[in-house]
């Protein structure tokens, strides 16, 4: 279990950060895109039984309530609440038209027996598994062709008691994917605020062929050495807004994704209308992501206002050959990041593929790209851009950085390859292959 110093500072860095933005002449957020709904109709998980002993199991009770929310079909939906207490239980479904309400000191904590965790079918823009090949663990908490859902409360905890599922992992024991712990497919009008997240299985909280979905004020935490716990993991969705958020997990704080491989080409859904923005934390892996599962193609990311510590990357854009897709309109600006690897990392060579039937014809395309205004400290390298030779990275905008760290004759400041673009006020000087004049007229714009 992490250690308490971490939770700790998690709320520091937040109240810190809140406290910065407040100063800031002008408020600016993207979560008015889906209002927050007062429900009328209110109901307690202890109606149905529930009992927050941290033994008892309340699956039973969880799953009448919500079965009572769906069908009684209240005008303006229902809010269930959830007292404080631990109350342990195995996955269940949300439904329409709801609000899952945890108050102060309530937990809603997994079940460590994962016999009876339900399987569902692969993502069709996956083919299989993440993991493994066939069907995967369905989510922790699950929603499917949902609309207006709410998770919030009063910073209470959503425990996904991840350590089984990462020993399995790390024993090769497992015969299926791990769960996510949260997941919404196939829905939109979401809100997930105001609650702690702690040790999932596997990804955090994984909006799939959504629209419309707000994730703020959120605290997401596992162990730097947990495997694969990605915090929060836009997939083939448009319109996310991920703001004033801490996040400290074993993987990729947020990772935007769009499908992998063939699968991802053939369903051919993109990411579009991202935007993230006072993000606070650190992993061992990257802080803003893109990819590496990019098939259905991702653009017009915004992350601004991202403070990193104690990172294996700072920004990385990651894709390869046989992913296909067009990654472009991505700006990042205002990060600051202590303690890193890698400050900015973009790269056509990373990941996996899911069987090898994959085209090695399908190259990605990424084009437009504008790094900003990004101050690191104890950074060991300061980038690293290899696009591919017979698709190479253009448009990449690099003005006013300054990344510092120890750097020796073996660990250059940068390494370039297959890429175009230009730069302005970088410090270390990046590669010959960015220039900085404005002979690169994509980038004009972008100084």
């Amino acid at each position: 279990m992490r250690p308490i110093s971490s939770i700790v500072f998690a709320f520091l860095a937040a109240a810190l950060l809140l406290n910065q933005c407040k100063a800031a002449a002008e408020w600016v957020t993207c979560s008015g895109i889906v209002p927050m709904r007062y429900r009328n109709d209110k109901i307690s998980i202890t109606d149905f039984g529930g009992v927050g002993d941290g033994r008892t199991l309340n699956t039973k009770a969880f799953r009448e309530a919500i079965y009572r929310i769906e069908h009684l079909r209240r005008r303006g939906g229902t809010l269930l609440y959830i007292p404080p207490g631990v109350y342990l239980t195995e996955s269940f479904n949300l439904t329409s038209h709801m609000t899952l309400y945890l108050a102060r000191g309530a937990v809603i904590k997994a079940t460590t027996d994962t016999r009876y965790w339900p399987l569902i079918a692969p993502l069709p823009s996956y083919g299989r598994g993440r993991e493994l090949p066939g069907g995967r663990y369905m989510s922790f908490i699950h929603g499917d062709g949902l609309h207006d859902v709410i998770i919030t409360g009063e910073n209470g905890t959503i425990d996904g008691q991840g350590e089984i599922w990462w020993n399995m992992w790390r024993r090769r024991a497992l015969q299926f994917t791990r769960p996510n712990l949260i997941e919404f497919m196939n829905s939109r009008g979401i809100i997930v605020s105001n609650a702690i997240f702690k040790n999932s299985p596997f990804w955090n909280i994984h909006p799939v062929y959504c629209s419309n979905v707000v994730i703020n004020y959120v605290t997401i935490l596992a162990p730097a050495d947990s495997p694969n716990t990605d915090g929060i993991d836009p997939d083939s969705s448009t319109h996310v807004c991920i703001e004033d958020s801490y996040i400290s997990t074993g993987d990729d704080l947020v990772a935007v994704k769009s499908g992998w491989d063939e699968y991802g080409i053939a369903y051919g859904r993109p990411s579009h209308g991202i935007t993230i923005r006072r993000v606070t934390g650190s992993s061992p892996f990257a802080g803003i992501a893109i990819g590496s599962e990019t098939s259905g193609g991702i653009e017009d990311v915004l992350a601004e206002h991202i403070n990193l510590y104690n990172m294996g990357v700072g920004i990385h854009l990651k894709t390869n050959i046989g992913r296909g897709g067009v990654i472009r309109n991505i700006t990042v600006s205002n990060v600051y990041m202590q303690n890193a690897r890698k400050g900015i990392k973009i790269a056509g060579d990373v990941g996996d593929h899911p069987d090898n039937n994959y085209n090695p014809n399908a190259l990605p395309v990424v084009k437009d790209v504008t790094i900003k205004d990004v101050w690191g400290e104890g950074v060991l390298q300061a980038g690293q851009i290899q696009g591919l030779k017979n698709s190479p990275f253009t448009g990449i905008c690099l003005s006013n950085i300054n990344l510092q760290g120890n750097v020796g004759p073996r660990n250059p400041p940068w390494k370039c390859s297959d890429v175009s673009g230009a730069a302005v006020q970088v410090s270390p000087w990046p590669c010959s292959e960015l220039t900085s004049t404005y002979q690169a007229g994509s980038c004009s714009n972008s100084f």
